[in-house]
C-alpha cells in the first residue's frame, strides 16, 4: 500500500496549568467546575456515541425521542450525512475532546466515526451528501470498500465538492490520521486514495469542478482569463453544470484550504503546489472591468454560466467574498503578492455596488451591475419584492473586515508572515502546543453555560421543531451543531487547563 510520510509528529499532550497567581487562571473554584467539565463531556459523548450515532456516524437533527431524524431532507435510521454539520463535524468536536483531555475513550470514538466514513467512500474518491447502511441500499452506491480492485463499480459513484462535503470529510481524516500517528492503515490508505483523485480532478487551469465521477481530460480545457460572454440567456437552459469551474458554496476556497492543510500534514509539495494553483485560478477568475469581482461559476470558455434556476451568470456579492479570503490563505502560505493585487479592485467594486440598506445582492447582472432577483415561480427579474425565502438573494457585506485583512497582511514582512504559518500550525494541531496557560473568563463561561443546558443524560435538548418532517407533536429537538459548540468548549476549557 502506498504511505505518505508525516512530515510532523501527533500533537504533544497539553501540559499542566501554571499556577502562579493571575486573574486568568482558576482557582479555588476552578478545580470544582474542572470536574464538571470533564463530567459533562464524559456524558455528552457516552450519549451521542451510544445512543445517536448510526455506525459511527450523524446527522443534523433528530426529534428528542430520537425517533425522528434528517440532514438536508428525511433521514432513515440507517442514513447518516457527510456534509456538515455531520459526521465529519462530529468527529472533529471528539478530535478535540481527545486533544483537551487524552482520554482515550474520545479517540476511540473519533476512529469509529473515521471508519463510518472510509465506508462511504465512492471509488471516484470523495464523498455523496451521505451515507447509507442498509444492505439494499448500499448496492445503488459504488463506495469503494466494497467495490474489488479491477472491478468496474456499480450505482452512485459521484464526488462531490459542494458545500464542503467532501473537503470536510477528508479534513478529518487527514487530522485523525495525524493524531494516530499514521499507524491505522485503513484511515491512511482512504486518506491517500481521496487525495490522488482530487489531484486529479483539478483542472489545468487550478479549478475544481463542483461534482466529479472521473478526472477530466487535460486538453479540453486550456486556462484562459474570465470574460463577459457575448449574450446570456434570461432562461434557465436545463444543463448539466457539475463539471464548470465552481466557486459557489466556497467549493474552491474550501478545496484551497484542505490542499493546503494536506501539505502541512503530509510534507508533500503536490498538495500544497494544488492549493497554489487553486490560487491562481480565482486570480484568472477575477472580472475585468466594470465589474472585477467574480461569479459563482464559469463554463468551459471561462464565462459566468448558469447552475440551478436561480443562479444565473452574474457577478456575486456573496461568494466575492469568500475568493478574497481564499487569495489570502494562499498569500500566507506562500508571501507571493501576485495574489493579493485582485483584492483592492474588487473590494472598491463591490463597495460602489452595495445596496441602500449596506449590504449586497447576491447578483449584479452582468456589465449593467444591476441587482438581479427571482420571483417566487423563479422568474428573474430586477425586483427584490416577491423572493423566495429558501435562498440569500440579499448578503452582508464584509468587506470592512475584509479590507482591513488584506491591509495588515500587505504590511508585513516575511518574519510577520511566518509568525502566523506558525499559528496556524499550532491551530491545527501540527505543531507542538504549548503549556497550558490557564483559562480564560470566556472559557469558563462557555463551559458553565454547556453544563448547565445538559440534561441528566447528557443530551443537549432545545426548543424547535424538524425542517424537513411535517411533524406537530415535535417541539424539542437534539441538534448536532449544539453538540460539537459545546463538545469544543468544553475541550478548549479543560485544554486550558491542562487536561
Amino acid at each position: 500500500m502506498k504511505r505518505i510520510l508525516p512530515n510532523f509528529l501527533p500533537l504533544l499532550l497539553v501540559l499542566p496549568c501554571l499556577t502562579p497567581a493571575s486573574p486568568r487562571l482558576w482557582a479555588a473554584e476552578g478545580e470544582s467546575l474542572r470536574r464538571e467539565a470533564a463530567e459533562a463531556l464524559q456524558k455528552a459523548v457516552a450519549f451521542f456515541t451510544d445512543e445517536v450515532s448510526t455506525e459511527g456516524g450523524y446527522l443534523w437533527q433528530y426529534s428528542e425521542d430520537l425517533a425522528l431524524r434528517e440532514g438536508e431532507g428525511r433521514a432513515s435510521a440507517t442514513r447518516v450525512w457527510v456534509q456538515p454539520p455531520g459526521t465529519p463535524s462530529v468527529g472533529e468536536a471528539l478530535l478535540d475532546a481527545y486533544s483537551g483531555t487524552n482520554d482515550q475513550r474520545y479517540l476511540d470514538a473519533a476512529r469509529k466515526t473515521g471508519m463510518c466514513l472510509v465506508r462511504g467512500q465512492l471509488v471516484s474518491g470523495g464523498w455523496g451528501y451521505s451515507i447509507e447502511f442498509d444492505p439494499k441500499v448500499r448496492t445503488r452506491h459504488a463506495y469503494r470498500a466494497e467495490v474489488g480492485e479491477g472491478e468496474t463499480p456499480r450505482g452512485s459513484n459521484v464526488t462531490t465538492l459542494d458545500d464542503d462535503t467532501t473537503q470536510a470529510a477528508l479534513r478529518f481524516l487527514m487530522k485523525l490520521d495525524r493524531t494516530l500517528g499514521f499507524s491505522d492503515a485503513t484511515i491512511h490508505a482512504a486518506v491517500v486514495y481521496a487525495l490522488d483523485r482530487l489531484l486529479e480532478a483539478q483542472y489545468p487551469n487550478g479549478a475544481w469542478p463542483q461534482r466529479f465521477s472521473e478526472p477530466p481530460d487535460p486538453e479540453k480545457f486550456p486556462a484562459k482569463k474570465a470574460s463577459y460572454p457575448d449574450s446570456w440567456s434570461r432562461e434557465h437552459p436545463r444543463m448539466a453544470y457539475g463539471s464548470f469551474y465552481t466557486l459557489n458554496d466556497n467549493t474552491l476556497a474550501d478545496m484551497i484550504d484542505t490542499m493546503l492543510l494536506a501539505g502541512a500534514i503530509y510534507g508533500e509539495a503536490r498538495y500544497r503546489e494544488a492549493a497554489i494553483r487553486g490560487g491562481e485560478f480565482i486570480v484568472l477568475a477575477q472580472m475585468p472591468d466594470p465589474q472585477p469581482a467574480w461569479a459563482q461559476q464559469y463554463d468551459h470558455d471561462m464565462h459566468p454560466a448558469w447552475a440551478r434556476r436561480f443562479e444565473p451568470p452574474a457577478i456575486t456579492g456573496g461568494e466575492s467574498h469568500g475568493a478574497m479570503r481564499a487569495l489570502m490563505a494562499v498569500y500566507r502560505a506562500t508571501g507571493d503578492r501576485r495574489f493579493l493585487e485582485p483584492i483592492p479592485r474588487a473590494v472598491e467594486y463591490l463597495r460602489k455596488s452595495l445596496l441602500p440598506d449596506g449590504r449586497l445582492a447576491r447578483f449584479y447582472e452582468l456589465k449593467t451591475n444591476k441587482p438581479l432577483y427571482f420571483t417566487k415561480d423563479y422568474q428573474l427579474t430586477y425586483d427584490d419584492s416577491d423572493m423566495p425565502t429558501h435562498y440569500a438573494f440579499i448578503v452582508g457585506s464584509g468587506l470592512d473586515t475584509l479590507e482591513r485583512q488584506y491591509k495588515q497582511l500587505a504590511a508585513l514582512g516575511a518574519d510577520d508572515l511566518a509568525k502566523l504559518r506558525e499559528k496556524a500550525a499550532l491551530r491545527h494541531g501540527i505543531a507542538s502546543a504549548r503549556p497550558a496557560a490557564g483559562p480564560t473568563k470566556a472559557q469558563a463561561q462557555a463551559a458553565r453555560e454547556a453544563i448547565a443546558a445538559m440534561d441528566d443524560r447528557g443530551r443537549w435538548v432545545e426548543r424547535g421543531s424538524l425542517r424537513y418532517i411535517d411533524a406537530e407533536n415535535v417541539n424539542r429537538v437534539i441538534r448536532t451543531t449544539t453538540f460539537n459548540r459545546r463538545v469544543q468548549a468544553l475541550a478548549a476549557y479543560l485544554a486550558a487547563c491542562g487536561g
